[in-house]
């Protein structure tokens, strides 16, 4: 069964990520194109460095090419940001990225992207999936050489990287970053941005930089704790001044201090926020999913800044930004976006900014963390994932949907249904929810220590028995 998630469609490799059902997908897509009734349509398509990834690209680029829709095609694997870049900067109709992000090594994935430069809006992801339903059996499809269709430039292969560093350099100050010789350990975790720091900084220690499709010694390139063992104990060696991660598509970033800490993705946002306001003077709304920090509300109650709250997923980000004029957008999972770029989550481009405000308010990321809890009070997070059952996940959205009135000692003032079942307490929230991707269950806390926010989260993986 093909089911688009919150970040589109995902699958095991060979079990349900199959070229049969790329076939579907991709033609339900050119079908949806094609009903648009635009002229010299086209796609830009790229992919990561999973398995088979760039031969389910260039799958995709026939396809679309046999439909008489011109497929831009990355000439080597390319970062999702670079591909929503590349689809507003062409003018493209729709951008497709085969990455499965995060995932572990086994799955690949189809992300639509849209023409204004972000994640597709879930309104066009229904109408694409529409197509799909009508797709009943495997399109039996026959292709020319894909030389024959370079030759006639409706396949067209083009550089990704260099107007894309091109673009990041009218952006960020990349002369003052060098000025400052920071010391900087990147993990690209094997993912889709290998090589790409050093373009820009050449003196940066890269980590988990070679191609390798299984992930080495990492079960998933996401860059939370769990996973960025290495990088902490480079860390903590006191040699470096910051240690920078991205996942396996580069649209989300993680952040170790020069002590070997890790500086999690809500801290990380309100640092860029503050940034934006502060010294840039940049002004516009701000807007934040549901489980993102509550830091984020009270500094926007204190300077009078529009916030709006989002179901998890930055489609729903990328939307406003489309629409509104949005200051800063993001995630707790470590996508964010900002007004001085696309309207897209960039681990990469945020690495460079965070780099940038080092330099410029000459603090150490260590000191801007600090700086938080001296502007806000403690506030510490945890998120645990624990995989399900289909039976364990009904009966535990069944438990929340009683609305208890204390999890474990800790009194229910409120609860919120936007997305999942968020838990407010007295200065700590308690979010449930399914993910849309795979087959887990995540519980998120926030509390002013890190034993209430573990007390929290035990509470809540008890409803699960």
């Amino acid at each position: 069964m093909i089911v688009f998630g919150t970040d589109g469609w995902r699958g095991e490799i060979a079990r349900d990520f199959t070229f049969d059902n790329l076939h579907r997908v991709v033609l339900a897509t050119a079908n949806y194109l094609k009903s648009l009734a635009r002229n010299n349509l086209s796609v830009v398509i790229g992919y990561d460095t999973r398995f088979l990834s760039k031969e389910f690209a260039y799958e995709a680029a026939k396809i679309f090419a046999a439909n008489g829709i011109v497929a831009h095609i990355t000439n080597t694997f390319a970062t999702t940001p670079m591909v929503s870049f590349h689809t507003k900067q062409k003018g493209s109709d729709l951008g497709i990225v085969i990455t499965a992000s995060h995932n572990p090594p086994i799955y690949n994935g189809y992300k639509i992207k849209g023409r204004f430069g972000g994640p597709a809006p879930p309104e066009e992801i229904q109408k694409v999936e529409a197509e799909l339903q009508k797709i009943t059996r495997v399109p039996k499809l026959k292709f020319k050489p894909l030389d024959v269709y370079i030759g006639a430039r409706i396949i067209r292969p083009f550089d990704s990287k260099e107007p894309y560093l091109r673009y990041i350099k009218k952006k960020i100050d990349i002369d003052l970053i060098r000025s400052k010789n920071f010391k900087i350990v990147y993990d690209s975790m094997y993912g889709a941005s290998i090589g790409l720091l050093k373009l820009l900084l050449p003196n940066v220690h890269e980590i988990h930089s070679e191609y390798n499709p299984s992930f080495g010694d990492l079960h998933h390139p996401e860059p939370v704790p769990e996973n960025l063992h290495t990088l902490f104990d480079i860390m903590k060696t006191g040699k470096y001044d910051i240690g920078l991660a991205s996942d396996g598509d580069a649209d989300r970033l993680g952040v170790v201090d020069s002590e070997g800490n890790f500086i999690d993705s809500h801290r990380v946002f309100m640092i860029l926020l503050k940034y934006l306001f502060e010294q840039k003077g940049k002004r516009g709304i701000v807007a934040k999913t549901v489980a993102l920090t509550s830091m984020v509300d009270k500094y926007c109650e204190r300077n009078n800044i529009p916030l709006i709250e989002t179901p998890v997923g930055f489609k729903h980000i990328a939307k406003l930004m489309s629409e509104q004029k949005v200051l800063i957008g993001g995630e707790e999972s470590g996508g964010l976006g900002t007004i001085l770029h696309i309207p897209e989550r960039d681990g990469f481009f945020n690495a460079l900014l965070l780099l940038e405000i080092m330099a410029k308010r000459k603090m150490s990321i260590k000191e801007l963390s600090d700086e938080l809890d001296k502007e806000f009070g403690p506030h510490r997070y945890w998120r645990r994932d624990i995989r399900v059952a289909d039976s364990e996940k009904r009966a535990l959205l069944k438990a929340c949907s009683k609305m208890p009135t204390k999890i474990g000692k800790y009194i229910v003032r409120k609860i919120d249904t936007k997305d999942g079942f968020k838990f407010y307490f007295d200065d700590a929230w308690l979010l449930i929810r399914p993910s849309g991707t795979e087959p887990l269950v995540r519980f998120y806390a926030e509390a002013s220590s890190m034993n209430i926010v573990n007390e929290l989260l035990e509470g809540a993986t008890k409803l699960l028995k």
